[in-house]
């Protein structure tokens, strides 16, 4: 996504113009700089030595090594051929210290600031901690500062004014908090300010746009509150404004639309409203991505949004706009994503899905999803027509109807398909087996009939399938076997028969769920059941089951929640099960089942839900764990139960009528 990876790819040196207040800083560093060459008659110039003594204190504070880099830095090498540091040629003084992505844990210490010569630091994606020393103000060579993706804390350092040759800063990924200091508004050639993913609080502060030469401005994921500065918009070369994921309401200001070189606005995330200019395209005719999910906005999408032919990632969804899709979308050949869901769009009418006629000339659409809207009709013929190219494609939660187009299948390249909550009817096509990549298929609460084609077991990719609350029927077909990597599954609320597949038990893969629930399943669960060993939940209440319970249930160590309810099942509860001991919910009501209600349960310390009522269990209830909580258990329905706590109302113990009672 552009949002997430959109690095600056170049940053000239020129000297930009610079205001009044710029100039009398100026003036001021250079009285100091001047009172620093007096000074320096009685302190010693710094030399090679210093560097390296500097190098060796960062070295001293360095806590943990996994990759051996310091290993290098001994006296039997130069410090110039250390590993991560480099030297410019004449002075041996160190310019780059760059040591990226080497697992390093430690701090930076004050002594950073004696590499007066340092153009470069880079010490991103580490595990650095602690607060940014002040003193890496005096490196007032320094270009661009790199510590993003480490976990430093405390504020941003006010002394960085010092370092006026600074082009890029990233601070992204850590923990720093504070305001964003004033200071950083005499960095007159600051070309890229990153601070995404901190907790830096207070407004969004109006001076930046006195730093005229700033062209990249991410300040996303922090706790920014307030309305968005209109001074933004008068920042000349600006191109990239992230302010997504914080506290800031109002509207977008009408300046910023006046930025024509930006090519990515993001606003995503707040709690802004107002209604998008309906010549946003023209006034910002560069945009490659446009993010204004997750807000209040309102009125129509903006037709002039094709005029924007770069576009590549557009998301709308999580907004209030209504109206219908403009037609014209299909211009935008470079458009990789398209999400419009969460809103009110539609109008009602047959034809509210016409705009997708347009898109298969976007070639580069990988993500399109309009889920959660008004949208009526059925869906149209030319959705087998999208770029082959598409991996998502998520349309649940509307009202459309009718039956998938055959053509569905040409979609080869499709991850993700999710067609729930409409009134989708008619059998679910073959060609639906061609989808060889999907990970996800949810095609649930809509009217599918007919059976469940065999094919699906072609989806050796599957994760997830869900078909629950249609009106399939027939068996459920033994090759979901083969879906080795599926972790939940739903077949609920159908008219399913047959038995359970042996082979839909071995799936160890089954982590989340498998839900059979509702239909009308006979025979016995399989005593392959056990192979199950990591589900989280199984569900195959409200079925025509019978036998005994599988003791290889006891095999199922990560069962949270287990549904038995509703069934024919007879027997006792075996003592297998005592090795469950992480349920929390158990249900086993409406059966045959009988005997002693296992004692073992006490000791489910999870278990919060059990209820065993109408079956034809018999002798004393327990009083500890579960059996504790009235409101928790329930055991109606048993009429040789007594004991247990008093609020269940059972008789203390059974008492026996005699022969000539009974009769």
């Amino acid at each position: 996504m552009l949002e997430e990876h959109s690095p600056i790819s170049s940053f000239g040196m020129e000297v930009p113009s610079v205001s009044p207040k710029l100039i009398w800083s100026f003036l001021l560093h250079t009285t100091l700089f001047l009172c620093l060459i007096q000074r320096s008659r009685f302190a010693p110039v710094p030399t090679n030595e210093t560097d390296r003594l500097a190098l060796l204190a960062f070295k001293d504070q360095i806590t943990k090594d996994p990759l051996s880099i310091m290993s290098s830095w001994n006296h039997s090498l130069h410090f110039c051929k250390w590993r991560g540091i480099t030297c410019s040629l004449r002075h041996e003084r160190v310019t780059i210290l760059n040591l990226s992505s080497l697992k390093l844990e430690g701090s930076i210490p004050p002594q950073v600031g004696n590499l007066t010569f340092l153009r470069v630091v880079n010490l991103r994606d580490n595990s650095f901690r602690g607060e940014i020393p002040q003193e890496i103000g005096r490196l007032f060579r320094l270009r661009l500062l790199d510590l993003s993706s480490n976990s430093f804390r405390g504020e941003i350092p006010s002394n960085l004014t010092y370092c006026s040759n600074l082009r890029v800063i990233y601070f992204q990924f850590n923990e720093l908090v504070g305001e964003i200091p004033i200071e950083l508004s005499s960095l007159s050639k600051l070309r890229g300010l990153f601070l995404p993913v901190n907790h830096l609080v207070g407004s969004i502060p109006p001076w930046l746009a006195n730093i005229s030469s700033l062209t990249h401005l991410s300040l996303r994921r922090n706790n920014l509150y307030g309305s968005i500065p209109s001074d933004l918009g008068h920042i000349p070369n600006l191109k990239f404004l992230q302010i997504a994921e914080n506290n800031l309401s109002s509207t977008i200001p009408t300046t910023i639309y006046n930025l024509s070189s930006l090519f990515l606005l993001s606003v995503a995330a707040n709690r802004l409203h107002g209604i998008l200019p309906p010549d946003l395209g023209l006034r910002l005719p560069n945009l490659e991505g446009f993010y204004v999910s997750r807000n209040w906005f309102t009125g129509p999408i903006p037709v002039s949004l094709a005029n924007a032919s770069f576009f590549q990632e557009l998301y709308l969804s999580n907004n209030d706009f209504t109206g219908g899709v403009p037609m014209n979308l299909g211009s935008l050949q470079y458009l990789n994503i398209f999400f419009i869901g969460g809103n009110r769009l539609g109008m009602g009418k047959e034809d509210d899905l016409n705009f997708i006629n347009s898109l298969p000339n976007c070639s580069n659409l990988k993500n399109f999803g309009f889920e959660n809207n008004s949208f009526k009709g059925m869906l149209p013929n030319s959705i087998a027509n999208l770029t082959t190219r598409l991996n998502q494609l998520v349309i649940g939660f509307n009202h459309l109807y009718g039956s998938i187009p055959e053509g569905i299948g040409n979609l080869v390249s499709l991850t993700q398909l999710n067609l729930d909550h409409n009134n989708f009817a008619g059998t679910i096509p073959l060609s639906i087996g061609k989808l060889h990549k999907l990970q996800i298929l949810d095609l649930s609460r809509n009217r599918f009939s007919g059976q469940i084609p065999p094919t699906i077991g072609n989806f050796t990719e599957l994760n997830e399938l869900y078909l629950q609350e249609n009106s399939l029927l027939g068996y459920i077909p033994p090759s979901l076997g083969n879906c080795q990597k599926l972790i939940a599954l739903d077949l609920s609320q159908n008219n399913l028969n047959g038995t359970i597949p042996k082979q839909l038990l071995s799936l160890s893969s089954l982590s989340i769920s498998l839900n059979l629930a509702g239909n009308f399943l006979i025979g016995s669960l399989p005593m392959e059941v056990g192979g199950l060993k990591n589900i989280g939940e199984l569900d195959v209440s409200e079925n025509k089951l019978s036998g005994e319970i599988p003791g290889t249930l006891g095999s199922c160590q990560s069962l949270e929640r287990l549904y038995m309810e509703g069934n024919a099942f007879q027997g006792t509860i075996p003592l297998s099960l005592n090795t469950l001991r992480g349920l929390g919910d158990l249900d086993f009501s409406r059966n045959n089942l009988s005997g002693l209600i296992p004692k073992y349960l006490e000791n489910f310390t999870s278990l919060q839900k059990l209820n065993l009522s109408f079956n034809d269990f018999e002798g004393q209830v327990p009083i500890q764990g579960v059996f504790e909580n009235a409101s928790g258990i329930s055991v109606i329905g048993n009429s040789k139960l007594y004991g247990g706590i008093p609020k269940l109302g059972l008789p203390k113990c059974l008492v026996l009528r005699s022969k000539s009672q009974r009769s």
